[in-house]
């Protein structure tokens, strides 16, 4: 038996607000981890966290301080066997659901605390996250999904089916992936608060380490981002894939407005183009850029406004987050859903530490749910991957398979001590 003893919150913030990094139409913050630690007797620790632009931190600490009871003093193998249940213990607390539900500040808290308990099982077990899950039995993985409120667009039966199918071929695919690695897009040379000789130098570098798909931000000046598009078009060629991200800045004519003066650089998609919970909104703009993709999903709140873009139309990438939701169970749900209605899923990974966490889940889904890497790419920072201790890597553009057991969550102890919030050296 590994029993947890106690949860530790850290609230770790990274200065990238100076340089621009992270920069686009709404954000210009510092990245920040509030990093959870579940010490247990004498096994592994097991290590989670969720994303925010700096002071957020201040909400999601508290928010896991609330929740640190549901895991306390309980074992591993008692939450595993009752993976449900315990999702539900913390998406449904009676005392704090009035907060959500399952939605915004508690949500996030929620998927720092089950990614550590996820990260626990995959240390316990020895094994690679993608490797945990890929592996395990289809009753096994239907009954970590909640699908109350979507089970009118995926049932059990459903998700039962496309994951035994994922079983076949499961083998090859992996053999692809360790030869070839996962195909991927950096985002590093378009942020906004980038001047233009930064952006071009920035693409032409990226064009030359391997990097044939690349996203800007946009939602400035009109007149800026057309410029900008064509310094990055004119680097990487007429065959490249550029993506476009607006962070949701526009209002839904806006948006058809302005993408119909950046289509001419050819963008492959435009990513949260408006609101994130505006469905209809997003169905609209899809209807009137297409051939280019709409893409969402790095906010969204939870599987059900998955569930209604996918039923709605309105989008033709779906992107997740690993940190947004409450953890590996729910997003394990977005990725069914995604199978179901046939739309390729592209995680969303711009902040700290959310590349180390969605190549597992990206592999995971090709292993055993989408599996097909038509149209599916992880996104890629170049940023704060050397306060892990399992960082990401990459090789002409592709993300590696990662080999060490867990969900390549845990940040350096050095790391946490330089940057904890207020008083690390860092910050004074």
């Amino acid at each position: 038996m590994t029993t947890i003893t106690e949860l530790t919150v850290h609230d770790v913030r990274f200065p990238t607000a100076a340089a621009g990094d992270g920069s686009d139409a709404i954000n210009r913050g510092d990245y920040s981890a509030t990093y959870v630690e579940l010490a247990t007797d004498g096994g592994p620790t097991g290590t989670g966290f969720t994303f925010t632009n700096g002071r957020g931190n201040e909400l999601t600490c508290g928010a896991v301080r609330a929740l640190a009871r549901h895991v306390e003093g309980r074992t591993l193998e008692e939450l595993a066997a009752e993976p449900l249940a315990f999702l539900r213990s913390l998406t449904a607390d009676a005392q704090l659901r009035w907060l959500g539900p399952e939605k915004g500040v508690l949500h996030m808290a929620t998927g720092a605390v089950v990614n550590a308990v996820w990260d626990l099982r995959a240390k316990v077990a020895g094994k690679p996250m993608w490797q945990l899950l890929a592996e395990m039995p289809t009753a096994e993985l239907v009954a970590c999904v909640d699908f109350r409120h979507i089970d009118d667009a995926l049932t059990p039966e459903d998700a039962a089916a496309i994951l035994d199918k994922g079983r076949v071929g499961l083998e090859d695919r992996l053999a692809q992936l360790r030869r070839e690695g996962f195909p991927s897009y950096t985002t590093s040379v378009g942020w906004l608060g980038y001047p233009d000789d930064k952006v071009r130098a920035l693409t032409r570098e990226a064009y030359s380490q391997g990097w044939r798909a690349m996203k800007m931000k946009v939602g400035g000046p009109i007149e800026d981002d057309v410029r900008r598009a064509r310094i990055i078009r004119a680097e990487i060629g007429p065959d490249a894939l550029l993506m476009m991200d607006a962070n949701q800045v526009w209002g839904v004519d806006e948006a058809i407005a302005n993408m119909r003066l950046l289509a001419e650089t050819n963008p492959y998609w435009i990513e949260e183009p408006t609101h994130p919970d505006d469905v209809l909104g997003h169905a609209r703009i899809q209807e009137a850029v297409a051939p280019v993709r709409v893409a969402t999903g790095e906010v969204a709140a939870n599987r059900v406004i998955f569930k209604q873009l996918l039923q709605a139309g309105a989008i033709r990438v779906m992107q997740v987050d690993a940190c947004r939701v409450a953890g590996v169970p729910e997003v394990l749900a977005e990725l069914l859903l995604a199978a179901k209605f046939g739309v390729p899923v592209c995680p969303h990974a711009g902040g700290v530490g959310l590349c180390e966490l969605v190549q597992h889940l990206a592999i995971f889904d090709f292993l055993r749910v989408g599996t097909s890497l038509d149209g599916r790419m992880v996104e890629y920072v170049d940023h704060l991957h050397e306060h892990f201790t399992d960082p990401v890597r990459t090789r002409d553009g592709r993300y590696l398979v990662p080999e060490r057991p867990g969900y390549s969550s845990d940040i350096r102890p050095e790391s946490i001590a330089e940057f904890r919030f207020p008083d690390g050296p860092a910050w004074r």
